[in-house]
């Protein structure tokens, strides 16, 4: 039997609780409040009994509190700027995030705004820098963004396509709790799982930053996504399987924040910016496969290392390029994902316009690519996930 133990720890500042009893220590760290706002998406942090969980300790503790859920999948800037107003003019004392990383991304902009002022885009385009900021605790009810313990927050431009990620903050306090995550729909159970493997895939392959660290959070998190995923996705209920993935979530949270993502980031940056219903996971999964074609061509020790995992054949040679594609496509559809990008309404004919935001707007999303990445290749990948 597999022991599911609860633990702590702490990384980057963050105190972080994993495990299913873990909520029980929020009570601690919300004594001496008095006013919460928390912050949630439409409807997941309610179904997954986090919300419950939360009011109830709130209520133990005399904290009282509002909930702010109008935080979208791929949220807006504009969305943060409402939500530090409601932070500022309540007079919140602490943030409290229910949700993935569009929820737990925008209350980080916001309670560094409630703060220190300024608009969303101020952060985004680093016009202001975060002075101050209101206590922030994270409760993460996905396995894929990795956010609960990283210091970055995403959010899109408004009247824009530009999808910006920016280091802003590391929350306070995280819990990561496995029981929230059994009503994880199955398509965001695969999707989010998908963007943990590519956390670490990009961590280990960025151009500078990968380490002996790094490396080994990497190879661990590709192992639990191997050993159970096909387990959740052959059954939602299976807490195990939920806490492993969750932890492997984890895992590749710190990896990306001690190295860093790069072009198949950048590249669905770009596609979910122009089209915000494309779920994250789902653009990363659409468009790696092709992408690691590439990037095992420019750093094919490393990718070799993490493929692996997948593939005994893979070397850690240039020529194994497609060897490294395929494998990825073959894990991913024996998972059960063959989206495309014509799922989604994307033709040829955007091809040119994600050129332009990459190559101007969303640049800095691949500083630590390993290869040059040229309009050619940007297209090729495109095309290959129509």
């Amino acid at each position: 039997m597999v022991v599911m133990k609860d633990f702590s720890l702490t990384y980057g500042g963050v105190k972080l609780y994993f495990g299913p009893k873990s909520i029980k220590h929020l009570l601690e760290h919300v004594k001496g409040y008095e006013y919460a706002i928390i912050v949630t998406g439409r409807s997941s942090a309610k179904v997954s009994g986090a919300l419950n969980d939360v009011v109830k300790i709130l209520n133990e503790a005399n904290v009282e509190y509002e909930v702010f859920d109008k935080v979208t999948p791929n949220p807006w800037a504009s969305q943060a700027d409402e939500l530090a107003k409601v932070i500022w003019e309540s007079g919140a004392d602490l943030v409290i995030a229910i949700g993935g990383g569009s929820v737990i991304d925008t209350a980080k902009v916001s309670s560094v705004m409630a703060a220190s002022g300024g608009k969303a885009v101020d952060y985004l385009y680093k016009r202001r820098k975060p002075k101050y900021m209101v206590p922030l605790i994270a409760v993460n009810i996905t396995h894929g963004t990795g956010t609960e313990v990283d210091r970055y927050a995403v959010l899109t431009v408004d009247g824009t396509y530009e999808k910006r990620g920016i280091p802003i903050r590391y929350p306070n306090v995280s819990f990561d709790n496995p029981k929230y995550l059994l009503t994880l729909p199955k398509n965001q159970t695969l999707y989010t799982s998908l963007d943990t493997f590519y956390h670490v895939y990009e961590a280990v392959t960025a151009k500078t930053l990968g380490s002996p660290f790094v490396d080994m959070v990497s190879l661990e998190t590709v192992g639990l996504i191997k050993t159970w995923l096909p387990k959740a996705l052959s059954n939602l209920s299976n807490i195990r399987a939920r806490y492993w993935l969750h932890y492997a979530s984890m895992l590749a949270g710190i990896a990306i924040d001690a190295s860093s993502t790069h072009i198949v980031h950048a590249i669905e940056h770009a596609l979910s910016g122009i089209n915000p219903k494309l779920p994250h996971g789902c653009g990363l999964g659409i468009i790696g496969a092709r992408s690691a074609y590439y990037i095992h061509k420019a750093k094919p020790k490393e990718s070799a290392l993490l493929l692996k995992k997948l593939n005994l054949r893979i070397k850690p040679y240039t020529e194994y390029a497609k060897e490294a594609e395929e494998t990825i496509r073959e894990f991913q559809k024996d998972l059960g994902f063959e989206e495309k990008l014509g799922d989604y309404g994307f033709s040829e004919k955007d091809a040119e316009e994600i050129v332009r935001l990459l190559f101007n707007e969303l640049k800095y999303l691949w500083d630590e690519s390993p290869l040059n990445l040229t309009a050619y290749i940007v297209k090729d990948i495109i095309k290959e996930g129509l």
